[in-house]
């Protein structure tokens, strides 16, 4: 056994051949690192016996040998130029095809460290991202899950469907957080009416059934966004309830209700609120005529 295995590293020395430039490279490395250890040699061996001074006999020892060095890789880079520059172009090669080859997976990457890095939004929150939107359900290094609300932004219903969304989005879609914070959150809905329609009945009536629904947790909500306004910095917006005017086309009327909810209830108090009004009050505009004609 022994003897076969001198006999193949007979025959692999045997057949081992450099070519030329190779051999002339080799050649030049030997010759300059000859020479430089001759040099180094010599130098140091005339500082040791020139120099008396023991700080400056250091000094200049560590000094030529740092700068010997320095010759070695500087007449190296020289030598072995060619070599390095196609050594540094195969890298170069090797590592774009490698990024081209992993281009989604690097940006779903990146945009996992800028949304964790942002801190965007957290799992339980409501979001919409493009088109997308729903309650995050699971956060991964590659992709996002949440559970889809809708459909449309003014509905509040989960549909049951799972979105699995792709971490590489948030590098160029901005991302819209629903949820101002665990505990409370503002809700708005529209109520559209014609012109005709007694709207401004119907505003009232809202702003009463807002302010009773609202009212048991409405200081609590009040003490909540403080806290939040003087941790951030920000002179936070009134909690109490409001309803506002919109008009979107001449012949519209468009009541804009804007009540704080408890974490999760905001479609809860929305149809609470809706069934309510529209239960006990008719603000069509023929009612309108025949409350009038009753006044009469």
């Amino acid at each position: 056994m022994g003897k076969n295995m001198f006999d193949q590293l007979t025959l692999l020395a045997e057949n081992f051949t450099l070519s030329d430039s190779v051999t002339g490279l080799l050649v030049n490395t030997g010759f300059l690192l000859a020479v430089i250890i001759i040099l180094r040699t010599l130098t140091a061996r005339f500082i040791r016996h020139k120099v008396k001074a023991p700080e400056l006999k250091g000094r200049l020892l560590a000094n030529t040998r740092n700068g010997f060095l320095l010759l070695i890789l500087l007449g190296l880079a020289i030598i072995w130029g060619d070599q390095l520059r196609t050594l540094a172009l195969s890298i170069l090669a090797i590592a774009v095809a490698f990024v081209v080859a992993t281009k989604e997976l690097i940006s779903c990457i990146t945009g996992s460290l800028l949304k964790g890095g942002s801190g965007s939004f957290n799992i339980g929150d409501r979001v919409q991202i493009r088109d997308f939107r729903g309650d995050v359900i699971d956060q991964s290094l590659l992709t996002t899950t949440i559970l889809e609300v809708g459909p449309g932004s003014g509905v509040h219903q989960r549909t049951g469907h799972v979105i699995v969304i792709p971490n590489a989005i948030f590098l160029s879609e901005p991302v819209v957080n629903e949820t101002f914070s665990e505990r409370y959150d503002f809700h708005v809905f529209t109520v559209p009416f014609m012109r005709e329609d007694n709207w401004r009945a119907a505003q009232e009536a809202f702003l009463a059934a807002a302010n009773r629904h609202c009212q048991p947790y409405l200081e609590s909500v009040r003490r909540h966004m403080n806290k939040i306004g003087e941790r951030r910095g920000l002179d936070m917006p009134s909690v109490d309830p409001r309803v506002t005017i919109q008009v979107p086309a001449a012949e519209e009327i468009h009541l804009v209700i804007r009540i704080p909810t408890k974490a999760g209830q905001r479609s809860y108090l929305e149809q609470l609120i809706l069934s309510e009004v529209f239960t006990n009050n008719d603000f069509s505009s023929k009612s309108s005529e025949q409350q009038t004609v009753r006044e009469k």
